[in-house]
């Protein structure tokens, strides 16, 4: 039986995968800041006869004590990780900032991805092919990292914040060598695309009736999202980094994945979270 860490694992991508590892005998952890559909997720779990094998963790990971309550929880729970899922985001239309004074989609979508994949890194080694799985946009919409203001206190935008969020993941995964030489855990950047799930829901109306009209018509399903992403958990590539939009390589090549960047963004986020 393997175990897997599921961060934003009560709903979209982070649910599908949850319940689908749980139907076929592995236990899950599922991180997520809503205790209903934490209860929901059990109680699907039940229904499965997976109650024994479902954990709910309920924690905020936009904060920095949510995220290392976390490493906590699971530290506790399990002595073995095999493969740890970032899934967490929340599109933010208006600037909301944390109360650690971060901008809320940089906290949520890589601050926690950063503390809690170096955090959780003996965990991971204890498995036989351990993977970190981060669900991000390697390869799709163009993003810049803004270095003289990350907390994006001038000119934001929601879609400015996710696509810096995007770019800053794809150098957390490259950067991931770096930090831990000679570590068997595989780093995993995926894009599943255009998905029917519920990020559109913190829109206003009539952007979100738009983008689930759209989505109805041109985004792949949860059930279907999730194959290839079950394939590459189960048979982690051989390279310590790898990227991919769908099915198909991103390699890891100019400005999105260059190692000096990735490494500049290690020490700046190292002295924002204290170490």
């Amino acid at each position: 039986m393997r175990t897997y860490v599921i961060t934003g694992g009560t709903d979209g991508i982070g649910r599908g995968l949850a319940m689908h590892l749980l139907g076929r005998g592995d236990r899950v952890i599922a991180v997520a800041s809503g205790e209903a559909r934490g209860r929901a997720l059990l109680e699907e779990a039940a229904r499965i006869d997976a109650a024994d094998r479902a954990v709910f963790v309920r924690a905020d990971l936009s904060t920095l004590p949510g995220m290392r309550e976390v490493i906590r929880r699971v530290t506790q729970v399990t002595d073995a990780v095999d493969g740890l899922v970032f899934g967490a985001q929340r599109f933010r239309p208006q600037r909301e900032e944390t109360p650690d004074g971060f901008e809320f989609t940089f906290a949520l979508a890589y601050l926690s991805r950063y503390v809690l994949g170096h955090g959780l890194v003996a965990a991971l080694e204890r498995a036989p092919a351990p993977v970190i799985m981060n669900i991000a946009g390697p390869g799709g919409l163009p993003g810049t990292i803004h270095w003289d203001d990350l907390q994006l206190r001038d000119r934001y935008t929601g879609m400015r914040a996710s696509m810096q969020a995007s770019r800053c993941n794809d150098l957390l995964g490259v950067d991931f060598p770096r930090l831990h030489p000679g570590a068997r855990t595989r780093y995993v950047l995926y894009n599943p695309g255009f998905v029917r799930t519920g990020l559109a829901d913190p829109l206003p109306a009539p952007q979100r009736i738009i983008l689930k009209s759209l989505a109805l018509m041109f985004a792949q399903p949860v059930r279907k999202a999730i194959v290839p992403i079950v394939r590459l958990m189960d048979h982690p590539p051989a390279e310590p980094v790898a990227a991919f939009f769908r099915h198909r390589p991103v390699p890891l090549t100019g400005e999105d994945f260059d190692r000096e960047r990735a490494k500049r963004l290690a020490e700046v986020t190292r002295e924002l979270v204290g170490g």
